[in-house]
């Protein structure tokens, strides 16, 4: 899968959460709740500013997630070298068919659960699951 189509993916999935907005930081495609803080970034390839070599979705993660998840399948999952302890790296290129989008999906929530206000989480737990 081309990280044209990866990047669309993510954001899809970003923009369809309440008050998100996108803007670039450090080169990146970066979502942010109202425009304030971040809870996701797009890390492509050679075009960054980051030690990275996969395409990957950098995200806020809660408590313990990221050591989690990088347990389970480091292949999949690893500790970004920015955003701190509580942000977890997906690499959404290791997969021949693409990403679980599913999993993309259930990151970005989480993320946006840790960054949003609990008013925008209540407008989250208000949409129908798709």
């Amino acid at each position: 899968m081309e990280s044209d189509e990866l990047l669309a993916g993510v954001r899809e999935r970003c923009l369809a959460l309440p008050e998100v907005t996108e803007g670039l930081t450090h080169g990146a495609p970066t979502w942010f709740v109202r425009g304030r803080r971040s809870f996701a970034k797009f890390i492509d390839p050679p075009d960054h500013r980051f030690d990275e070599s996969h395409v990957a979705l950098w995200a806020a993660a809660p408590p313990g997630a990221r050591r989690e998840l990088a347990a389970a399948d480091p292949t999949r999952f690893f500790g970004p070298p920015f955003g701190g302890a509580d942000w977890v790296g997906l690499r959404l290129d290791v997969e021949p068919g693409g990403p679980d989008w599913e999993v993309v999906r259930e990151i970005l929530t989480d993320a946006y659960r840790r960054i949003a206000p609990p008013t925008f989480v209540a407008l989250l737990d208000e949409q129908p699951r798709s």
